[in-house]
């Protein structure tokens, strides 16, 4: 009796995570659309255009329709490609952009996973999406799609290098890595938040974010006026899809994690407006940083490959490892 019971709820407990598994599915892909619309609008008033105004009311519908074509498009596979990795790439890029969501609290209550090696979970499973970016521009058998991934490989790496580090600091003041308890360890003022005691920390995490997601100005691994968009230049359908779901996926997930680590997550930025739900708190500054991504896109130029690894490994590193040090003394001198 005693193993059937453990049995229903284990199976109770399966379908629970599946139930909010989906509904975290669905959020997100709801996110991906309008993030979309939303940066074309962005971009086309920052550059005196309109953007999307004709499919649906006020455009809303463009990226429905996008999506719509590419799914209904036809599914090519080169004939030289390597046909089981070429399959495999687009999915091996997705499912860990979407599986370290899991560990993201928006409030204090709201959350799907509450583990105490958060910050390692969401380093290690982001580490595993290079992979497939190379393995897809390798597999791909195209000398373009082949440059994009080893300059995926290369920037990624050398990038999450410093992005790890930087990170670091922030653990070690709220001594966990557990995202909940990282947010708790920040006040309920601005002032109290990691991104001024860490502001070295911050600012090279936010660059070395920026280059993890292969977003301007370090696009280098799609490059469309080099590389006619790079690793994914042979993909086409929802296999292309899923790169670019990938992407916008990550742009949520690293926006929730700024948000967590140096913005005080659901903390309202002055005692006095702490009556606001905390979730609100956590949609504004991320919707910040969201837009904060586009904004880039809009005004910076693409780098050259040489600036790109050397502002990787002779600025960010050392900076990162200056930022630890600034910490420990800090730490050292205030117990």
């Amino acid at each position: 009796m005693g193993d059937l019971l453990n049995q229903t709820l284990t199976w109770g407990n399966f379908f629970i995570f599946l139930f909010w598994g989906i509904v975290m599915l669905l959020l997100v892909l709801g996110f991906v659309t309008y993030a979309i619309y939303f940066e074309r609008k962005v971009i086309g008033w920052m550059q005196f255009r309109i953007g999307p105004n004709r499919t649906g009311p006020l455009g809303l519908l463009q990226s429905v329709a996008d999506v719509a074509k590419l799914l209904i498009k036809e599914d090519t596979i080169p004939s030289k490609a390597e046909k089981h990795l070429f399959i495999l790439a687009p999915a091996l890029t997705f499912i860990p952009a979407f599986t370290v969501l899991a560990v993201f609290p928006y409030t204090n209550k709201l959350y799907f996973a509450d583990l105490n090696v958060g910050v390692l979970y969401y380093a290690a499973l982001s580490s595993i999406s290079t992979i497939g970016i190379v393995m897809g521009g390798w597999a791909s058998n195209n000398k373009y799609a082949l440059l994009g991934g080893m300059r995926s490989a290369a920037q990624m790496i050398s990038y999450e290098v410093p992005l790890v580090i930087s990170v670091t600091g922030v653990v070690m003041m709220a001594g966990s890595l557990n995202l909940r308890t990282i947010v708790g360890d920040q006040g309920d003022a601005f002032w109290e938040w990691n991104f001024l005691p860490q502001i070295v920390g911050f600012v090279v995490f936010v660059i070395a974010a920026i280059s993890e997601l292969n977003r301007t100005p370090f696009d280098l691994p799609e490059a469309e006026s080099e590389l006619v968009a790079g690793y994914h230049v042979e993909y086409s359908g929802f296999r292309f899809a899923f790169f670019m779901l990938a992407e916008y996926v990550y742009v949520f997930a690293i926006a929730s994690l700024t948000t967590i680590l140096f913005l005080g997550g659901w903390h309202a930025p002055l005692p006095f407006l702490d009556f606001i739900p905390g979730i609100l708190w956590f949609l504004l500054k991320f919707s910040f940083i969201v837009f904060f991504l586009f904004w880039l896109r809009a005004t910076m130029p693409r780098i050259r490959i040489d600036q790109l690894m050397g502002l990787g490994w002779k600025v960010l590193l050392p900076l990162s490892l200056l930022n630890i040090f600034i910490t420990a003394v800090y730490i050292e001198l205030t117990r």
